[in-house]
């Protein structure tokens, strides 16, 4: 192979390596990389010593920065520009993302995103934690943990990371698609699958992800308030005893919870933030 042949082709492979960045800056490094390692005098070699000599440099350069031919990672595409926000306390942190998504992350967890986050909408993380994502078509939402990827098509759903490296991802609306490391298949969720990763293995199942309540007293609802959102409902002595049959998402947004009682028995309330507390009337 003539020199000039085996220049172009080492430049296309070069070109069309997965590297993330412009244009401008691989033709300025596929130059720099030029000058460095094929100067006058080696290009007196013969053309088949030339040859293995540039593909040994290439395939150095290659495996040193993560690019391998065989296989392609998980490109997280998260910059060194970025948040991070750990959770270090006991109870649960509702975080606002930049796109007005929500986060309620479980403690001892931890996210990092972009600082562009708004058109960069991927996170990685290290726990457990809900996610309640706004839609946007153009700006896939993907969430990154441990050797998965969540690539959001819908709303909400949990991904937690156990002590063992196990991921679970927990679909309670919309729908997500779930990617593994190294493999080729893809899995749709629906709500109410249950995707579990660890061990080299994936499978999914169900779960059940509504809280059911069959003739029981309005009182019971709000106990199961308390318990699970940390607020004290308190309604009027003659409703304490009302039966109410309902099912309610168990990541319901509270608010939502709330309304619904109130148009049910056609009754006023008011959340008071500071005692979390409730109170129908």
């Amino acid at each position: 192979m003539d020199e000039e042949k085996l220049d172009k082709e080492l430049q296309k492979i070069w070109d069309e390596s997965p590297v993330s960045h412009s244009a401008e800056t691989k033709e300025a490094s596929w130059e720099a990389f030029r000058s460095k390692n094929f100067t006058p005098k080696k290009r007196k070699l013969k053309a088949w010593h030339y040859y293995v000599a540039a593909a040994s440099v290439l395939l150095f350069l290659f495996i040193g920065t993560g690019i391998y031919f065989t296989e392609s990672p998980i490109e997280r595409g998260i910059s060194t520009a970025s948040t991070v926000i750990e959770n270090t306390s006991s109870e649960v942190k509702t975080i606002v993302l930049p796109d007005s998504s929500r986060v309620d992350l479980s403690p001892f967890s931890k996210i990092k995103y972009a600082s562009d986050f708004t058109v960069n909408r991927k996170i990685d993380i290290e726990g457990e934690a809900y996610f309640k994502v706004k839609k946007d078509k153009n700006h896939p939402f993907k969430v990154f943990c441990n050797e998965t990827t969540t690539t959001v098509l819908g709303t909400s759903f949990i991904v937690k990371e156990d002590k063992d490296s196990k991921v679970t991802v927990e679909l309670y609306e919309g729908s997500v698609q779930m990617n593994v490391k190294g493999l080729s298949q893809k899995w749709i969720l629906e709500p109410g699958d249950k995707f579990i990763y660890g061990d080299k293995i994936a499978e999914v199942e169900e779960f059940n992800r509504f809280t059911d309540f069959e003739n029981q007293k309005l009182a019971g609802v709000g106990d199961y308030i308390e318990k699970s959102y940390g607020y004290k409902i308190i309604v009027p002595q003659e409703f304490a005893n009302q039966r109410i049959t309902v099912r309610i998402n168990k990541k319901e947004d509270l608010k939502t919870i709330v309304q619904l009682i109130s148009e049910m028995y056609d009754l006023d309330f008011e959340i008071n933030e500071d005692l979390k507390q409730i109170t129908f009337q």
